[in-house]
């Protein structure tokens, strides 16, 4: 096996006390991030509109629910409310609860009021165009009708919206409809300026992380960094993406294309977060990385996942933006196919990654160092896999592997508290490896230190090695220095 050279990490001069410290404050900060999030506001902010108040078009002429016309007006809406849904909650007459299913076409038409003087304005967006918009819809019921989502604007560009809906298809069920509730849902604008915050001080902070991760490596050759370093120094850029530099555009632009880019760049950081554990589990037990053999077979299956969440959101965004009542369900057959490849992919992904964490273990569990960085890894990538699962399930419940991802996100949070422990979360992990994987204090003189399982301190057992006292740590970095004194004199000629 090919020798390989590494900067020494802090992680090899952590002694026990040390290395539960560095779990504690990760626990710490994320019960403060937690904290933060909980005093927040709600996330979606709604507002009802009865339909029976709704004064008829022609009042000597009585509603009818089954057909409509409803002529809805928006509430004020800004920039910083981001969104804007409207969910029509049908009710029946339907004492018995007997489950009926029933197709049936909504007509939407939407226009935009601008300025003081609220004037109708048509837009040359396709979205406002004016143009009526009719979609064919299922409405089931049983105790209760589920909700229908009519529309959904990805960015507001007015400060009002009129809308009338007109329904053909209801009055051929044998229930009657006794009421209908819109409702209109966007984002809290007291939570949209807490979301600045939050991405602006994670921002910081990264830039920070980043720029202090540099300059600890800045003495060290590259040929010289150990693959967690390597990886550290491409994962801390694109964590500064994923807190998204240009997410204020969003608020100062009347444009889709910050969010576009937002979804780009949480994709990107997440996958390379995906990458990363593969190469990481791969090539700690080999120092021959070919691109060939050992990057692509990874690229493919990762680039995959990448390709079908971007184009899942992009496709998804364009067909709002030529439809705001576009629904995602309705075009099922380009849906489930991409559902259906979505997670035949994650679970390659999945048996590759287990595949290469047992092959790791079963290696080098004996080795000390590489037994230790195993171990050290795992734990965090499970604590963040346990955290993020937890998150999710409190999220969507028992229904967190069906349709509720894509435009029906952001309906679903309840609390500025799952916000924000979820970037936290992504953030402290990536600020907690950039500390361990650092170089240590006395790394400049060990710079040749031999990151090999075929050359590890078999001699040594891991208490000795890693989780000793203080006293034994001082004891252990004598040991090191004279081990590899021969090193250290043609390292200093």
């Amino acid at each position: 096996m090919e020798i390989e050279s590494s900067v020494q990490m802090r992680l090899y001069a952590l002694n026990k006390r040390q290395f539960v410290m560095v779990f504690i404050m990760f626990f710490f900060a994320f019960g403060i991030c937690i904290l933060v999030g909980l005093a927040g506001p709600p996330i979606v902010e709604t507002v009802v509109q009865n339909a029976s108040m709704i004064e008829p078009e022609h009042p000597e002429l009585k509603t009818n629910f089954k057909n409509g016309v409803f002529h809805l007006k928006s509430p004020p809406m800004s920039t910083f409310h981001q969104q804007l849904w409207l969910i029509a909650h049908i009710i029946t007459d339907n004492k018995g609860g007997a489950k009926f299913e029933q197709p049936f076409t909504v007509s939407v038409l939407i226009r935009g009021l601008k300025g003081e003087d609220q004037s109708v304005v048509v837009s040359e967006n396709p979205e406002l165009s004016g143009d009526i918009h009719n979609r064919s819809r299922l409405l089931r019921c049983s105790k209760e009708c589920s909700d229908l989502i009519l529309l959904h604007l990805g960015y507001l560009d007015y400060s009002n919206y009129l809308i009338t809906i007109k329904f053909f298809g209801l009055e051929q069920t044998k229930f009657n409809i006794d009421n209908i509730i819109f409702y209109f849902k966007s984002y809290n604008t007291a939570f949209t300026q807490i979301e600045i915050w939050i991405r602006f001080i994670f921002l910081v902070m990264t830039f920070f992380a980043t720029c202090l991760f540099a300059h600890s490596l800045r003495k060290f050759s590259m040929r010289d960094w150990s693959i967690e370093q390597k990886w550290m120094s491409v994962l801390l850029p694109l964590l500064l993406l994923y807190n998204d530099p240009i997410f204020p555009l969003t608020f100062l632009v009347d444009s889709w294309v910050p969010g576009m880019f937002d979804g780009v760049f949480q994709a990107t950081f997440l996958c390379g977060l995906l990458l990363f554990w593969l190469c990481i589990y791969h090539g700690v037990r080999q120092t021959n990385r070919r691109f060939g053999s050992f990057y692509l077979p990874k690229l493919i299956v990762v680039g995959l996942i990448w390709i079908t969440a971007v184009t899942l959101a992009s496709w998804q965004e364009y067909n709002e933006l030529q439809d705001p009542t576009y629904y995602y369900r309705l075009d099922a057959s380009n849906f489930i196919g991409f559902k259906i490849f979505f997670f035949v992919v994650g679970g390659i992904y999945l048996l590759y990654l287990l595949y290469l964490l047992i092959r790791a273990y079963a290696e080098l569990r004996s080795m000390p160092y590489f037994d230790l960085r195993l171990k050290f890894m795992t734990a965090l990538m499970l604590i963040v896999l346990s955290i993020s699962i937890a998150i999710t399930f409190l999220r969507f419940g028992g229904t967190a592997l069906q349709d509720n991802f894509v435009a029906e996100l952001a309906t679903h949070y309840q609390n500025s508290a799952e916000f924000v422990s979820f970037y936290a979360l992504l953030n402290l992990y990536m600020y907690t490896m950039a500390f361990v994987y650092s170089p240590s204090k006395n790394a400049l003189f060990e710079t040749h230190f031999k990151d090999n399982p075929a050359l590890s301190m078999l001699n040594d057992s891991d208490e000795e090695v890693h989780y000793g006292s203080d006293s034994e740590d001082t004891g252990l970095r004598g040991k090191t220095s004279s081990r590899y004194d021969s090193d250290e004199e043609t390292f200093h000629n």
